[in-house]
């Protein structure tokens, strides 16, 4: 691959000044517990009803599929959840966890379930506020996000943290959702198939064309086909190494346990500091792979068709447990039983491949394990990329408005064959600094307009056309019934 002309004075020193910036914003003094604070204060303000709903939700996953003639949207409610997931589920859920196990320790995974516990309020509130806030432009379009519940819903004088978030989240489009999941892409065929960079960038040009030229539409269609296949796909290779060492889950989930509190001195150095380096990894990880709390997912659940903030929050609040809970332990899970874990050692996409090539038995020499690695990286790579083009572009019309729409698009698949022969230390730190930023101004809305969410989801839970909820849920969510 050719670099970057990174060796100028100019460029490394703004490369050093923009890592020293993402590591303040990503570090754990301020973006990990603003997230997990602000994640905590919505989950007790809902009472936890996120997690007491889980089980319906997953009816509503299901019937969401459908809609009802009256309500309003571009997407159905279920193809909207798939192209948030689509953005969500990535290739985080591959190397990121990688990442966390050799950087924090087992532990790390414990902590990266709480972020995913803590967000499903703030998914919830996100898609909630999506949906109460968004607008339709002059062309039919449904549009809302941040920037929208920003300046609709805190006021006019807020409309400059709305444009910030809307800058932060065309920059980060690029970087984060385009180049670097395209460099993920190539870097894996080029290792294991000798696949040229510009042979996969010329692909990966023309799918992205292809599904970018339809608009919106096109792309839940095919995430609503692609995100729950790759997920399934996934789940069943990690179900089916989980199965043939069957013997190793209880001591693989002690490990994790046992990690969280009482880490090994080799992990952070001491012993007092590895139970803080777990911490920091697990849930640094965690807030990057479900993104709760960035402020991206409430862009796609905005075109859902549907009258009912509620319901599709019921929808947002699943995106962390599907993708953390279920899909980021999987990971785990295989890493730590196939042997081939060392604290401290390796990259996360080496000891990634590694662990499934070891972990699934090879047939006549074919190592399956790599292969499929190597498969559930590019869908899930490739997803992430339709998944922010909506990110971008519906930032960009915020700000240039909807004219901006096709040249959006124009540009977002003309660069992604950059990402395939680049390397992109310095593009990625930049749109990790920028991604990080993104939660911010959100951060803000989500708190101050929390009373909006808590009060709207205690009136949806007191209409008598939900009586049944209020029966199950009365004694941990709902107000005494009124005479």
């Amino acid at each position: 691959m050719t670099t970057l002309p990174a060796d100028s004075d100019f460029i490394s020193t703004l490369h050093h000044y923009i890592k020293l910036a993402d590591a303040f914003v990503w570090g754990p003094w301020l973006l990990i517990p603003l997230l997990l604070g602000a994640g905590l204060y919505l989950m007790i303000g809902l009472r936890f009803m996120p997690l007491l709903y889980l089980f319906p939700a997953f009816r509503y996953l299901w019937t969401g599929r459908k809609h009802e003639a009256s309500h309003k949207g571009e997407l159905s409610p279920f193809n909207a959840l798939m192209t948030s997931m689509a953005a969500t589920v990535g290739v985080g859920n591959i190397v990121g966890v990688a990442t966390a196990l050799i950087l924090g320790g087992p532990g790390a995974i414990f902590w990266m379930w709480c972020t995913a516990i803590v967000g499903m309020a703030t998914k919830y509130c996100e898609a909630f506020l999506a949906v109460r806030f968004r607008v339709v432009t002059h062309r039919g379009r449904y549009v809302g996000g941040p920037m929208y519940y920003i300046r609709l819903g805190l006021g006019k004088k807020w409309t400059w943290l709305a444009l910030l978030f809307a800058f932060f989240g065309a920059v980060a489009s690029f970087g984060i959702g385009n180049m670097t999941q395209v460099n993920a892409i190539s870097t894996n065929l080029e290792t294991l198939l000798d696949v040229p960079p510009w042979a996969t960038g010329a692909v990966v040009f023309f799918l992205v064309g292809a599904v970018l030229v339809g608009g919106l539409k096109r792309i839940g269609q095919v995430a609503g086909v692609l995100v729950p296949f790759m997920a399934l796909f996934y789940i069943i290779f990690g179900l089916t190494i989980m199965i043939i060492h069957y013997e190793m889950i209880p001591t693989v989930f002690q490990m994790i346990f046992t990690h969280a509190f009482s880490p090994d001195s080799v992990v952070g150095g001491l012993t007092g500091s590895a139970i803080l380096v777990a911490m920091q990894y697990g849930m640094a990880r965690g807030m990057f792979s479900n993104e709760a709390g960035m402020g991206s997912a409430p862009i796609a659940h905005a075109t859902a068709i549907t009258n009912s903030p509620v319901r599709q929050g019921f929808l947002g609040m699943l995106d962390p447990f599907l993708d953390t809970i279920v899909i980021c332990t999987m990971t785990a899970v295989v890493i730590l039983l196939s042997g081939v874990y060392v604290p401290g050692a390796g990259s996360g996409s080496t000891l990634t491949m590694t662990a499934f090539g070891a972990a699934l038995p090879s047939i006549a020499g074919f190592e399956a394990g790599r292969y499929m690695v190597t498969l559930a990286i590019v869908l899930f790579a490739f997803s992430t990329i339709l998944g922010w083009s909506v990110y971008g572009e519906r930032c960009a019309m915020f700000l240039f408005g909807e004219r901006i729409s096709l040249p959006f698009r124009i540009l977002f698949t003309l660069v992604v064959p950059l990402g395939a022969m680049l390397e992109l230390n310095f593009i990625w730190d930049t749109a990790d600094l920028f991604n990080g930023l993104m939660a911010l101004p959100n951060l803000v809305a989500l708190l101050l307009l929390s009373p909006v969410v808590f009060r709207m989801t205690r009136q949806y839970f007191d209409d008598p056309a939900h009586r049944y909820r209020r029966r199950r849920w009365r004694f941990f969510y709902q107000n005494p019934p009124r005479p």
